[in-house]
């Protein structure tokens, strides 16, 4: 067996890609470097990240360079490695210089890297780097970091780790009861009784500062916060079962579907058909009437990143508003607030406003919700493009035309990355001429607060990440879209995965069409493109 980096493909050849490092290096002036700095950062990729092979060079040269950004973010603490969102000191962090707001999606992204020792040493910062307790400021945002924790295990199957931060999660969910409604709820004609049911949170707590539907000081009912404490329920409920703590398995199975039926009752518009901001009248602490915000905001699609909506016609019809341009498809990206809205980019430029401008943290969310909604649901309206490619739901719900929206968005998210000329990663930017609003300031350089290589590798390529010992791939590559392309040298549950599409077998030399490899063997293949299902 080979004993080099490469060691661990099957297929491509790290050396290929290398040129992609030495541009990079080249095009700035390090003037900020942490714990891995330029000079040795194609050694650290080498070692670290997947490879990633396919006809587009931007897809291509966007996924080496998300990887060469997101090292840049690692520093070495006292306590040991963090990883960082802004490059440049900001005043309202942590210890470390940490912003716990895009922890969720650092440990998506992270969790592909084939050394553990970062992801889990950034995590226990967190929860541990402050004296042996976790940092002030960890509840500071809206967290969805228990359901990332779980997300995370589902890729390395590493049973010990998970259960190490069983009760701190426990704790960490706990917490935000504080940030809860309580409702008078009818028992009898003659009684009510209090009953807890949506979480609140400040814009400007959930990470989105300025919105059409609420503002800095407004306590609302966001899609984003309870849907990110469905999320987190859900997680602790299974690792409570793989503890085989069957109570809190109930407990928090049952916290779930709670939050669940108040999502799905309180924050569901029918006229708009999408999940909107609720907006209580408040007596003395308690709920005493309700109303909607009115305006679709992108955070309507949350939901689904957690899985939470019924699969059925109701719900699934938000979807359409993403491939309409009165709703949120935009030249370069999906809005923040659907575009057709009076208040839309209403509030300014540059104090970080989500009125509708393009952001990275809200597009990956989006992005993984749609992936899930592809994957994990059955019922879909018909679908209408913007160029005209409809395709009747019938058995499998206009499968490709939904595809195509998938590749679409993703697409647009791989063109915007560019400044002056340059792969750039920023905070926000404009939705129609693709301009970073905070392009030319130090703080937006390199922002660290999304992800777009778990999106290539849970979407694009289909690799689902799953607890049991099943390896199940399903691209939302469209079909005639790309020839080829291979996802390889990927770290899953202590094997080393390889997925290839080759449309006649010319690029890879493995024969015609989609396979999976597990440890350089091949365990499954079809002749197009379509799910694939193997056993580890």
């Amino acid at each position: 067996q080979a004993a080099d980096n490469d060691a661990a493909a099957a297929v491509l050849r790290s050396s290929d890609y290398k040129h992609y490092v030495e541009y990079f290096n080249g095009m700035e002036d390090e003037n900020i470097t942490q714990a891995i700095p330029n000079a040795l950062s194609w050694q650290w990729m080498e070692k670290n990240v997947p490879l990633f092979d396919a006809p587009d060079k931007s897809f291509e040269q966007m996924w080496y360079y998300r990887w060469w950004t997101l090292r840049k973010h690692i520093e070495k603490t006292s306590v040991g490695y963090a990883m960082t969102e802004f490059l440049i000191r900001r005043s309202y962090a942590d210890k470390y210089n940490l912003i716990s707001s895009a922890l969720g999606h650092h440990i998506h992204e992270s969790r592909w890297l084939r050394d553990p020792q970062y992801l889990d040493q950034i995590i226990r910062t967190w929860f541990y780097g402050n004296n042996g307790k976790p940092l002030k400021k960890l509840d500071a945002y809206s967290s969805w970091t228990p359901s990332s924790i779980w997300e995370r295990y589902l890729v390395d199957g590493r049973k010990d780790s998970v259960l190490s931060m069983y009760s701190l999660l426990k704790w960490e969910y706990d917490n935000w009861d504080n940030h809860r409604w309580i409702e008078e709820l009818p028992v009898s004609k003659k009684s009510k009784r209090p009953v807890q049911t949506l979480y609140w949170q400040y814009d400007v707590r959930d990470a989105m500062e300025e919105t059409i539907s609420g503002g800095r000081r407004e306590q609302n009912a966001r899609p984003s916060i309870n849907s990110y404490m469905y999320g987190n329920a859900r997680a602790i409920a299974a690792i409570a079962r793989l503890a085989g703590n069957k109570a809190d398995a109930v407990l928090y199975d049952a916290k779930a579907d709670s939050i669940k039926q108040w999502v799905e009752t309180r924050l569901w518009n029918d006229t708009a058909r999408f999940f909107e901001v609720y907006k209580p009248i408040m007596k003395d602490g308690i709920v005493v009437a309700d109303c909607t915000s009115a305006v679709r905001e992108q955070i309507g699609f949350i939901p689904w990143y957690f899985g939470l909506p019924s699969d059925n016609d109701r719900f699934s019809q938000a979807w359409l508003q993403l491939a309409d341009e009165g709703g949120f498809s935009a030249p370069y990206g999906i809005t923040t607030a659907e575009r057709r809205h009076p208040l839309f980019r209403t509030h300014g430029v540059g104090k970080c406003e989500w009125d509708g401008a393009v952001w990275p943290f809200a597009s990956s969310q989006t992005l993984t919700a749609l992936a899930n909604f592809l994957n994990d649901y059955k019922v879909r309206p018909v679908l209408k493009l913007a160029d005209g490619q409809t395709k009747a739901s019938g058995d499998d719900g206009g499968a490709d035309t939904w595809r195509q929206l998938y590749f679409n968005e993703l697409e647009k998210y791989v063109q915007s990355q560019s400044h002056r000329g340059k792969p750039y990663i920023g905070e926000y930017l404009d939705e129609v001429t693709g301009y970073w609003l905070k392009g030319d300031q130090e703080r937006s350089r390199y922002y660290n607060h999304s992800t777009f290589n778990d999106l290539v590798i849970t979407g694009l390529c289909g690799l689902r990440p799953r607890a049991d010992n099943i390896v199940e791939v399903n691209p939302l590559l469209p079909e005639g879209k790309w020839k080829y392309f291979c996802l390889d040298k990927v770290s899953y549950h202590g094997h080393n995965i390889t997925i290839v599409w080759d449309e006649d077998g010319s690029r890879y030399h493995l024969g015609k069409g989609f396979s999976v490899l597990i440890d350089g063997q091949l365990k499954a293949s079809r002749r197009d493109l379509g799910k694939l299902e193997v056993s580890l």
